[in-house]
């Protein structure tokens, strides 16, 4: 079973807390600031080089470690409701500030499936009570609910997802004139998961053919293969073109995916994004044969050639996000299955910045790119307001690091519901050691701190 997580009340007081962070390198804006920053009540109330505390203030010692935005995961499937057994808002969102997530973006494939705005509206209930991350989710699109993805105001939430391949829930949209309605008749980002579903079927009944029930886990790129994924990407960026629409091409898997998007404009000015998740940086398909079924994702984790050219495609800017696709299930779902019985999707939203932070200690990437890709950008595409950024004024989701405190990931310290992670026995270089959320702090040294923070997320539409 997953970590069992303590709360503690850190206030009971109704006066605003005042919290001074000293000493601190500032990670922002493609800028690296030492200085300290006054939190009160739920916003960064100043920064500069040197604040003097005063009465009342709760004073953090820096002590040199770096202070970053809190991490906005665009893309989680925290399983509530319906699929609880596996993980639910309470457990992931706990998760998720463990490892420095301070919004996420929940997905709609949850049972049922949240494909009106009043299943929609239900899960914004749960988590006003329950998250301590922000939070917003989609509203699915299927082949039938056209007229009530039109009738979403575009402020209630952050998008629409369509599976434009099936994945776990079901929700494929298959319909080429129904995407196309809904391509262009909705105004505001239409996230998708991009993989041609005759493809796979054609490339599933080829292995069952060759090796019965009895497929191999490291056959999984070759059925949800490179040209599924091209296929499908390519059809939804030509119809966003044609169309107009803003498109956000979630998970690309692929080297040739890469090559689909631009980097010529700024991100605000882009009508068609793409995102990368952790697992597709980090794995290859050289992982099945240790990490087996543990690393079955939808799209599947491809070859080390696609892994470097993904790199390359986020270092450039053609790839905007990085996210993770957090999809637990549990231990006894993933192994010991047949191959069409395991359910693809993993843990990741506690252990996403850590992982992206080692790259940073391997020199591939700088922290600097860390912040823009995993804090500021997914704010600036989705028109987050007052958050993704460490400015005065906007919230206090904050994250202090250590890049120089070695650990190992384990049992113990895992504290999805779940129980488990892909991460088992690595070891980081880097730990979270606190995490702000709405300027309260909800996670400190291994702890979950007080009563849940998490908001509802509003947008600049």
């Amino acid at each position: 079973m997953g970590f069992n997580f303590e709360y503690k009340t850190i206030c009971n007081s109704t006066t605003q807390m005042k919290t001074l962070i000293k000493d601190v390198h500032i990670i922002n804006e493609n800028q690296v600031i030492r200085g300290d920053i006054l939190i009160e009540g739920e916003r960064i109330a100043k920064i500069a080089p040197n604040i003097t505390a005063e009465n009342g203030y709760t004073v953090i010692e820096g002590k040199g470690h770096y202070l970053l935005p809190g991490v906005i995961d665009d893309q989680v499937h925290f399983r509530e409701p319906g699929l609880t057994h596996k993980a639910n808002i309470a457990s992931e969102s706990a998760a998720a500030v463990a490892g420095g997530v301070t919004t996420f973006f929940e997905q709609p494939n949850t049972v049922p499936q949240t494909t009106t705005i009043d299943l929609l509206e239900e899960k914004f209930e749960i988590a006003s009570k329950t998250s301590f991350a922000n939070f917003s989710f989609f509203l699915g699109g299927t082949n039938d609910n056209l007229e009530e993805l039109k009738r979403l105001d575009r402020k209630a939430c952050v998008g629409i997802k369509l599976f434009l391949g099936s994945s776990t829930g079901n929700m494929l949209v298959d319909n080429e004139q129904t995407i196309e309605r809904i391509f262009s008749n909705v105004d505001m980002v239409i996230a998708t998961h991009c993989e041609d579903e005759q493809t796979i079927r054609h490339n599933m009944e080829r292995y069952s053919q060759q090796f019965g029930s009895q497929i191999p886990i490291q056959v999984h790129p070759l059925i949800r293969s490179h040209e599924a994924c091209y296929l499908s990407s390519s059809k939804a960026v030509s119809l966003a073109q044609k169309t107009g629409a803003r498109l956000h091409v979630f998970h690309l898997s692929t080297a040739q995916e890469t090559h689909l998007f631009r980097n010529d404009i700024p991100l605000k000015d882009k009508k068609i994004t793409a995102e990368v998740c952790v697992h597709h940086l980090w794995f290859s398909d050289a992982d099945y044969d240790q990490k087996g079924s543990l690393i079955k994702w939808n799209p599947a984790v491809k070859t080390a050639n696609d892994r470097e050219s993904l790199w390359e495609a986020l270092l450039d800017d053609r790839l905007d996000v990085i996210a993770t696709d957090h999809a637990p299930h549990t231990l006894e779902e993933k192994q010991n299955q047949e191959y069409h019985k395991i359910p693809s999707g993993g843990p990741l939203v506690q252990h996403s910045l850590v992982a992206i932070l080692e790259q940073h200690h391997k020199g591939r990437i700088s922290i600097q790119k860390i912040v823009e890709k995993m804090c500021h950008n997914p704010a600036i595409l989705f028109e987050v307001k007052d958050r993704g950024f460490i400015r005065e004024g906007y919230y206090a989701d904050l994250v202090l690091v250590d890049l120089n405190s070695p650990w190992k990931v384990t049992t113990e310290n895992i504290l999805y519901k779940c129980g488990w992670s892909p991460f088992t026995d690595s070891v980081f270089k880097s730990k979270i050691r606190t995490t702000f959320v709405n300027g309260k702090m909800v996670y400190n040294d291994g702890i979950i701190i007080g009563e849940a923070a998490g908001k509802r997320v509003t947008f600049n539409r």
